[in-house]
């Protein structure tokens, strides 16, 4: 199983992180080890090698058959269903590393940076579009983040298309399709809850 990370898939995000990277006319992607994945809504214990780590919450797309290059015309029958996860990011040591010219696996890839909800709703519940779907994070009751997959720069089958160029995609891999903007700090105490279309999948609290 790989989990898969698309970056700057959202023109406001984008601007929000522009002293950052740049941007790109292709799906960027990086990813993540399956040790990273933080599940079944357990607490999130901020690492100690960062003085700011950043929730970005995203739809995530888990691929339901083996495929390598795929054509973006056919990329909608490799997923059927989706969820919700947060992209944990330690955005100090991002910068360091983006300043640097270096890789942000650092910052990206630790233990537990991928929040993943413990429930997957099938596409056809929620009216069979992946790209007209809303979904938001709520820190301490407050909107924090609003999504709506209509604005992503490139779409699911985009993503899955040009990603599985380089990467044969297998059943269960999961596929984090990028952040709104909003991003922000997270701090011990905070409770963290995402919903998918007035569905409440993940709900848990950071220490």
């Amino acid at each position: 199983m790989k989990i898969i990370c698309i970056a700057r898939n959202y023109s406001d995000h984008a601007a929000e992180l522009s002293n950052i990277a740049a941007g790109s006319d292709e799906p960027v992607f990086f990813m993540k080890p399956d040790t990273a994945l933080l599940r079944n809504n357990d607490p999130f214990y901020i690492p100690r090698f960062s003085n700011e780590v950043h929730y970005e919450c995203e739809l995530v797309v888990r691929i339901n058959r083996v495929g390598r290059a795929i054509e973006e015309r056919f990329a909608h029958r490799y997923y059927d269903e989706v969820g919700l996860g947060i992209d944990f990011t330690a955005r100090d040591l991002q910068r360091r590393a983006a300043e640097a010219g270096l890789p942000w696996e650092a910052a990206k890839a630790f233990d537990r940076s991928a929040a993943l909800s413990p429930e997957f709703v099938p596409l056809a519940e929620l009216g069979g579009d992946v790209q007209r779907l809303h979904f938001e994070l709520l820190v301490d009751g407050e909107v924090r983040q609003r999504g709506d997959t209509s604005q992503m720069l490139s779409s699911v089958d985009r993503i899955i298309s040009h990603v599985s160029k380089f990467i044969t995609l297998k059943m269960g891999d999961l596929i984090y399709t990028g952040t709104p903007a909003g991003v922000a700090a997270v701090h011990p105490g905070e409770v963290l809850v995402a919903r998918l279309e007035g569905r409440t999948l993940l709900d848990f609290d950071v220490r």
